[in-house]
């Protein structure tokens, strides 16, 4: 019998990580990106300590998609995210989590399956 789950067509799926970038919707991206459901984009992050309210802009502008969860893909490990990012996020109605990469992407599969609106900032592993 076939689990395979039906993910919507246009979405933006994770199908592997490592080597230092991603596979994304059948498509390579070389070091770090941003994902949302229907776009992803390259992102300069490469390092939690780079991330600060001019990385995390493109989610949190006024103009920008309206997500309602955000997970942060850390690096190989979990590390905690400044709380600055976490209080700005917060008051944009964004609930943000942290994990480790691999975590984020098999998160954000999860979630964008059960067609949540999520986005995740994934730093390269």
């Amino acid at each position: 019998m076939d689990i395979t789950p039906l993910v919507p067509k246009g979405r933006q799926i994770i199908h592997a990580y490592g080597d230092g970038g991603f596979r994304i919707s059948g498509t390579r991206y070389q070091g770090s990106v941003w994902i949302l459901p229907e776009i992803t984009l390259p992102w300069q992050a490469c390092r939690l300590d780079q991330l600060d309210v001019d990385s995390l802009e493109a989610l949190i502008a006024p103009a920008a998609p309206q997500v309602e969860i955000l997970l942060i893909g850390t690096g190989p490990t979990m590390l905690p995210l400044p709380s600055v990012l976490r209080q700005i996020c917060s008051k944009r109605g964004i609930a943000v989590e942290q994990m480790d990469t691999g975590a984020a992407c098999r998160t954000y599969n999860v979630l964008l399956i059960e067609e949540r609106s999520v986005a995740a900032a994934l730093i390269a592993v």
